[in-house]
């Protein structure tokens, strides 16, 4: 079950990417961007998702109540799928409790293929931590005049296009207290990597079969730009097979992975389906957790006796 969120729009940021706002941003740098977040920050060193979540492992790892109650006109209801949701929503919010102060308005990059899990989660951190959330994709089709008038102009100027994105992420990256969904297309180049590296970045690792899955069910739901939704889950799985061969590497500059595929089998969960958006809100945010205790040893290593 997905926990309905809703975050507050920036309604006077506003995005022009022929005229920027901002100035460019130096990459002379760019090596120590690329450097981890933990080691970046101390500048003293050099398919579908079907919501199941009555699956019979996660009620007996989480079991707090019994599965049928009685209301006083005799009227049974299932009340367990409730409280164990209620029960992992409120771990979420303790968590982001105790993380958000620690970030400090740092920014939160989520990189990954696309998808509506990717999505919903960055939408849920942002909930959970008080940050805005933007979808990188989303301002570049705004920007373009339409989700048509965006494929045509990547059709008809690659280059542009590129460089479209990439100053969308440089205006993202020079403010705070965001997450961003950021597009396939944020990994591809050395001077995007840099740009995520103002942030923490996290790689949301989907099995690409359920994203093939996904994209053949639902057509119309994301952005796509990289990808042709015309043909059939076998087609869309090459496709998106190969666009990960192509871009993976900038994957593994992430600071962090939030595997799906990992996550179900720590949970013991059979199958991927079962594991919720709170369930990737919560690693995730385990994940930032370990991060800046890290950064936090190692500014304590380095300051003299």
């Amino acid at each position: 079950m997905a926990m309905k969120t809703t975050v507050s729009p920036l309604t006077d940021f506003h995005f022009n990417i022929h005229s920027p706002k901002i100035q460019p941003i130096s990459l002379n740098s760019s090596y120590a961007l690329l450097l981890p977040f933990s080691v970046r920050c101390n500048q003293n060193l050099p398919l579908h998702f079907r919501r199941r979540f009555l699956h019979s492992s996660a009620i007996q790892r989480r079991r707090s109540l019994p599965l049928t109650c009685f209301v006083s006109d005799g009227t049974a209801y299932n009340v367990e799928a409730k409280a164990t949701t209620d029960d992992l929503s409120l771990e979420v919010k303790k968590k982001a409790k105790d993380v958000a102060p620690e970030l400090k308005g740092t920014s939160i990059f989520l990189v990954g293929i696309n998808s509506s899990l990717k999505t919903k989660l960055g939408k849920l951190l942002a909930d959970m931590l008080r940050y805005y959330y933007f979808d990188s994709d989303s301002l570049v089709v705004e920007a373009s005049g339409g989700v048509a008038a965006a494929k045509l102009y990547k059709e008809s100027d690659e280059n542009g296009f590129r460089a479209s994105e990439t100053e969308v992420l440089k205006q993202l990256s020079s403010m705070g207290r965001l997450v961003v969904c950021a597009g396939n297309g944020a990994v591809r180049s050395s001077t995007n990597l840099a740009l995520l590296r103002h942030g923490i970045t996290l790689w949301i690792d989907i099995p690409l079969q359920i994203i093939a899955e996904e994209f053949a069910e639902d057509r119309g739901q994301l952005p796509v730009f990289d990808i042709s939704t015309s043909g059939s889950y076998s087609e869309v799985l090459g496709q998106i097979t190969s666009l990960y061969q192509e871009i993976k590497v900038g994957y593994a500059t992430a600071d962090a992975s939030i595997s799906l595929q990992k996550l179900a089998s720590t949970l013991g969960y059979d199958d991927f389906n079962a594991v919720t958006t709170e369930d990737m809100a919560l690693e995730a945010l385990k994940e930032i957790e370990k991060l800046i205790r890290m950064k936090k040893m190692m500014e304590a290593a380095a300051k003299p006796f």
